[in-house]
């Protein structure tokens, strides 16, 4: 059965001033990247097309197009293994345009936050994700309900207030 929710590229390519990603969890289903990061396999970052892919394209074309992409990361501390290897390839991010933070999750006790990651688009447009205990995603939500985008909106922004730049967070 076909999805009704638009792809994210699609999402991204109607935004015009922002969009925002606010991750949640610990761990994610693991991705072979993450095995090969674990066995001691290491990315050659000035190896560009070793590493570039088709999402850090789109991303470097989107803020090329004057749209700010910010990422916020609530961790649990001391982090997982999983965290230790997302902010190693969240180089990629930030090579590709977007700007990262992390936040202790010790430092998100009086934030009222969502259940769910999301992205919002425009201040206007969410798209929150849904995952299985195992960290899959098991279906996207499109909303653009004002009290869901207000209460993601607001999250976000006192998340990345208080969250720590990427180049400065330690894991």
């Amino acid at each position: 059965m076909p999805s009704s929710v638009p792809s994210f590229a699609e999402l991204l390519g109607q935004c015009v001033r922002s969009a925002v990603h606010l991750e949640l969890r610990d761990s994610y289903a693991a991705a072979d990247r993450f095995e090969a990061w674990k066995r001691g396999e290491r990315i050659n970052w000035e190896d560009l097309e070793s590493w570039w892919h088709p999402y850090d394209q789109l991303i470097a074309d989107t803020v090329a197009r004057g749209v700010v992409i910010r990422r916020a990361r609530v961790v649990s501390e001391p982090v997982s293994e999983y965290i230790r290897w997302e902010h190693y390839v969240t180089h990629a991010n930030v090579t590709a345009g977007e700007q990262v933070r992390w936040l202790p999750r010790r430092r998100a006790t009086t934030i009222p936050l969502p259940g769910n990651d999301f992205w919002l688009f425009d201040d206007k447009l969410l798209r929150v994700h849904h995952f299985s205990g195992g960290g899959v995603v098991v279906e996207d939500e499109i909303t653009a309900a004002p009290e869901a985008v207000k209460l993601c909106a607001a999250a976000f922004e006192t998340v990345w207030e208080r969250a720590i730049p990427h180049h400065q967070y330690k894991v």
